[in-house]
């Protein structure tokens, strides 16, 4: 049976792909996507959600707007990165089809998660997932578990030791991993294996539909801020690998470790200190994503692109 999925993400172009890959592979059936404001601000987040399934054609799958800010901070969009409308790269002039839901991603998380458990991925910052942990705590017991594409166990992206996600809400993330429901971080140390090579873009290129050519473009673009801003020859396709994790765990290789986020630090604050040599004795809490079967995760995201018509 396909595991159910509900997808938070703030779309970005690796949003947009795992958006992809969560419609299109047999093993999850996707629920609902609910959007946060991270990449870019939340109203253009959840445009480029329903772009994303217009392009598909898929109009079953109800998309909510979620947070527009962290829980205790300024927010800072990564344009830089994505864009002014970040999803740049293909201009699009039409309004997508696929509609927003009446519901807020709050009121739609609450109501499918009472429906049926799931499993939550997250791939933006951990907003929305907090708040319905904190005004909903019921509810956790009916989250299977929650994989994010957010922190590392190393360097950072947006600071020294700070990745994106976990930097725009670390209050959001330290709310998340210490509520007890089951938890996997799948972080820079492992999605910098994901790299979209000229391999890779060949076999998109291969395809010959609409909608991989506007992947094509996407990641051309995300491609061309990745060389500017970090010097990567291949940019690494972060999201889809939380999506992939659950289709299959053997595609993204865990450790378990003690997992803290840091808040406080004047330097370091959205660090997520990952102790993988058990150095401070405290237990496990979270697994811990290090190793990616790079053949088998290609294998699937190109085959979940080529499996659309449109």
């Amino acid at each position: 049976m396909p595991t159910p999925l509900i997808l938070d993400c703030d779309p970005g172009h690796d949003d947009a792909m795992a958006i992809l890959l969560a419609v299109a592979d047999p093993a999850v059936d996707l629920l609902a996507v609910t959007t946060v404001a991270g990449n870019q601000t939340v109203d253009k987040c959840t445009v480029n959600a329903r772009r994303v399934l217009s392009l598909a054609q898929v109009a079953d799958i109800p998309v909510a707007r979620g947070a527009d800010r962290p829980l205790a901070r300024r927010l800072r969009i990564a344009d830089d990165v994505h864009g002014q409308t970040g999803l740049d790269g293909p201009l699009f002039e039409d309004e997508p089809s696929v509609p927003e839901s009446p519901y807020s991603a709050h009121g739609l998380l609450v109501d499918v998660l009472r429906a049926r458990p799931a499993t939550i991925v997250a791939t933006g910052a951990l907003t929305n997932v907090a708040r319905l942990l904190s005004e909903e705590p019921a509810l956790a017991a009916n989250i299977t578990e929650i994989v994010w594409m957010g922190g590392s166990t190393g360097r950072g992206n947006i600071a020294p030791l700070a990745e994106a996600n976990a930097s725009v809400d670390p209050e959001a993330a330290d709310v998340v991993v210490r509520s007890g429901v089951p938890f996997t971080m799948c972080g820079l140390n492992v999605t910098h294996q994901a790299l979209v090579t000229d391999e890779v873009l060949a076999r998109f290129d291969r395809i010959g539909t609409p909608l991989a050519r506007v992947c094509m473009e996407w990641m051309t673009f995300f491609a061309s801020t990745y060389r500017e801003l970090f010097g990567f020859e291949a940019p690494p396709l972060h999201d889809p690998v939380a999506v992939a994790r659950v289709i299959d765990p053997a595609i993204v290789g865990c450790v378990e470790a003690n997992l803290v986020i840091e808040t406080k630090g004047e330097w370091t604050a959205g660090a997520t200190v990952v102790d993988l040599d058990g150095y401070t004795g405290r237990p496990a809490n979270a697994r811990i994503a290090v190793e990616l079967d790079r053949d088998a995760f290609w294998d699937r995201m190109v085959g979940a692109v080529s499996s659309f018509v449109c």
